[in-house]
């Protein structure tokens, strides 16, 4: 995305275990650190019981504790359906829909995962 006002650039990966963030400046990439001053984010999601959305490295600690709602390697699994993922499932410890697109619950949610339009 360019910023018409100051000419710059920001690029995003998202990866199915880790992601960044750059801003093109004078021409040149600079990872833009997260909260923690890492250069990468974990590509993890969780969602505590009073409802608060976790990201990256604070979500990826809590997993132990509650996995049942944290989201991780969850790009692996967009646009397909159950039957075509269903031993995949068997390493994550989400709860999900048998039938149709794949949906996960975490926290009485419901969730689907789609891809993105190219």
């Amino acid at each position: 995305m360019e910023d018409e006002g100051n000419g710059k650039t920001i690029g995003i990966d998202l990866g199915t275990t880790n992601s960044v963030v750059a801003v093109v400046e004078a021409g040149e990439p600079k990872i833009i650190p997260n909260e923690e001053g890492g250069r990468t984010t974990p590509s993890v999601v969780a969602f505590t019981k009073s409802g608060e959305r976790l990201v990256g490295q604070v979500a990826k600690r809590q997993a132990i504790t509650n996995p049942e709602n944290t989201i991780f390697s969850i790009k692996r699994f967009m646009g397909r359906r159950y039957d075509e993922i269903k031993e995949e499932l068997k390493t994550v410890h989400l709860k999900w829909n048998r039938r149709g697109p794949c949906r996960y619950l975490a926290e009485g949610k419901r969730y689907t995962l789609r891809k993105s339009p190219r």
